[in-house]
């Protein structure tokens, strides 16, 4: 959740650590810095250059106006913007951080499991540890791997003999003023070249403007980055071949371009999102085609089971897929929480194909969830966003959406590439098993393909949706109301209002409200009901008049001239009519935009939510 980076041989390193961190800052935002080697200063004795910003100056504007002081020339660098995990996020635990010595210096994203006993046995060597993090370890136990003579990528393998965790490191020291070592286990981690540099990055967005000549390591891989040349030794010390990255996008789809926001401008980009990730996948006739899933056609028929593994977002995702493998491909099908699946000592077997969902193909939990699914002998596909992520490279197969970059912490544009992976998936699934005849696969193939002018019609509402929202901007207490397919939609809705306005939302099946939560309905509560027509429709209108009988406000997602529901609740959202089973891809758009606009109107940014990053990779 931290973002890293480092070079070396380049001129201008301050600058292009500085234009890196600026697009890793979604990763995290607590505070951000730098330190680097003074080329003029005596490799034997001098001291490392740092500089950090935290807390509200921790943006890397304030952190860039605190760089004029830079050494004139510098060698290796590092920096990193950080999500505070241990200890506050105060400028004396921001990184990166340096040993006793002042010559060694170390950006982590992570978490080191045993930081505590590592800690009291530095302590009683007499090390002295100023911060409340458990990255500090690091740079001690390096210091001291090298005060025995050990070189840093030397003393960077020993310390990763030591530590327990998930975690990417970067180090540099003073005594090797071209040197950048990384290494990593779980947490992301890239290396890249040109002819006459070298950087890592925890991202390519952060790598594409200087190359593009990039690889990705491997669990407990340590690469040793000078100017020009990349060298990946794995712990016994034996030089292997990094892992190339493809990267199928350039660095100006990272931008906002002229967007006030990335979150409006990921959002105006759905349609295309929706459009890209079908395109191929499925055709008019039926047919369906998914290259990289890598699972042959036979072994897909024969799985008796389909479990999706996500989290937040990524779980409401695998929500409607486990209903669209239901439904389509008549498979008995389940979505569970990566965090719990792991722990839950769940009954998998051969018979079982797990679909681990994260927009990154980074997330901790799901990837661990994945893991734990193939040992329990389970096969297992990654669907993410990120082409060679962590998860891509360890699954069976994968099933790559294709949103593009997406920077803004909310997802927006990849959650809607989701909803249509899995139900690709589930329609291929279901044309392998012979569950739809030919008639319903041409006209489910053809309700799918109509999505993307769908959401284009839907986002072409977004003020009427914005001057609804505005209505109850001021309200505390939201109750997100589905049935069927619409559950994973009220979901989602509760959970992007609580993550960018801040308020109370909760989601609740809507037949469940008579069962508690009703207790809860009063004036001034507000409840948004996603009511497009469905064989359900009845039940649902049922749900509203008891919230209305109570004093509730009404806000309905509704089609688009149904004056029969507009005549029943305070307010509409509008949104064209797809078949009930694609809905969710059209009807969770007014709900970002709700969201949106009330965060706004609270005068919140909702590029960076608070408490929050987009990569979550510790437990």
């Amino acid at each position: 959740m931290c973002g890293i980076i480092g070079v070396t041989g380049e001129a201008d390193a301050c600058e292009l650590l500085l234009s890196g961190l600026e697009l890793l800052e979604y990763r995290g935002y607590d505070s951000a810095g730098i330190a680097a080697v003074d080329r003029s200063s005596d490799p034997a004795t001098g001291l490392l250059w740092r500089v950090r910003a935290a807390e509200h100056a921790g943006s890397i504007d304030h952190l860039r106006s605190r760089v004029v002081g830079a050494p004139p020339s510098i060698g290796a660098a590092i920096g990193h913007t950080r999500w505070a995990t241990h200890g506050a996020p105060t400028e004396v635990n921001a990184h990166p951080h340096l040993d006793c010595t002042g010559r060694t210096a170390v950006v982590h994203n992570g978490i080191i499991e045993n930081y505590r006993d590592l800690a009291a046995g530095l302590a009683a060597r007499g090390h002295v540890l100023v911060s409340a993090t458990d990255t500090e370890v690091l740079a001690h136990l390096a210091e001291e791997h090298i005060a025995s003579g050990a070189t840093l990528a030397e003393a960077v393998t020993r310390c990763l003999g030591s530590v327990r965790g998930d975690f990417a490191i970067a180090m540099i020291h003073a005594a090797e003023p071209e040197v950048v070592v990384v290494a990593r286990r779980t947490s992301p981690l890239i290396v890249g070249v040109t002819g006459a540099s070298g950087i890592v990055c925890s991202d390519v967005a952060a790598a594409l403007a200087t190359t593009r000549e990039l690889f990705a390591l491997a669990d407990d891989q340590v690469a040793e980055v000078r100017p020009g040349s990349v060298v990946v030794r794995d712990l016994a010390g034996t030089r292997v071949e990094p892992t190339p990255v493809t990267v199928s996008w350039s660095v100006q789809r990272a931008l906002k371009g002229g967007f006030p926001d990335f979150m409006s401008k990921e959002m105006d980009e759905q349609p295309r999102a929706v459009a890209d990730t079908l395109l191929g996948r499925v055709r008019p006739d039926g047919t369906t085609e998914i290259e990289e899933l890598a699972l042959g056609d036979d072994e897909l028929r024969r799985f008796r089971r389909v479990v999706f593994a996500a989290c937040g977002t990524s779980y409401h995702a695998g929500l409607v897929g486990r209903q669209a493998v239901e439904r389509w491909a008549r498979v008995v099908a389940d979505a569970e929480v990566s965090s719990e699946m792991r722990y839950r000592e769940p009954v998998l077997d051969d018979g079982t194909l797990v679909v681990a969902i994260s927009q990154s193909g980074e997330t901790v939990d799901s990837l661990h969830a994945m893991r734990e699914a193939r040992r329990r002998g389970a096969r297992a596909v990654a669907l993410t966003n990120v082409v060679d992520s962590v998860m891509a490279r360890e699954a069976d197969g994968v099933l790559y959406t294709r949103a593009g970059p997406e920077i803004g912490v909310a997802s927006t544009k990849s959650h809607l590439a989701q909803l249509v992976m899995v139900q690709v998936f589930a329609l291929h699934l279901a044309r392998l098993r012979g569950a739809l005849d030919p008639g319903a696969l041409v006209s489910t193939a053809g309700e799918l393909l109509g999505l993307p002018g769908a959401v284009e019609r839907a986002l072409a509402r977004r003020e009427e949706y914005e001057a609804v929202s505005r209505r109850f901007a001021a309200c505390e207490d939201f109750y997100f109301l589905g049935r069927r397919s619409g559950l994973p939609v009220a979901l989602e809705g509760a959970l992007k209002l609580k993550e960018l306005a801040y308020v109370r939302a909760e989601a609740y099946p809507a037949g469940e409200m008579k069962h508690g939560p009703i207790s809860l309905i009063e004036p001034g509560a507000v409840v948004v009901v996603v009511a497009t027509r469905s064989t359900l429709w009845e039940k649902v209108m049922a749900n509203v008049e008891e919230m209305r009988a109570r004093g509730a406000a009404v806000v309905a997602v509704a089609d688009e001239g149904d004056e029969e529901t507009s005549g029943l609740v305070d307010a509409v959202l509008e949104v064209p009519h797809v078949a009930d089973a694609c809905s969710p891809v059209v009807n969770v758009v007014p709900l970002q935009v709700l969201a949106y606009t009330i965060a706004r109107a609270r005068g919140n940014d909702v590029d960076r939510p608070r408490n929050l990053a987009k990569v979550v990779t510790v437990e």
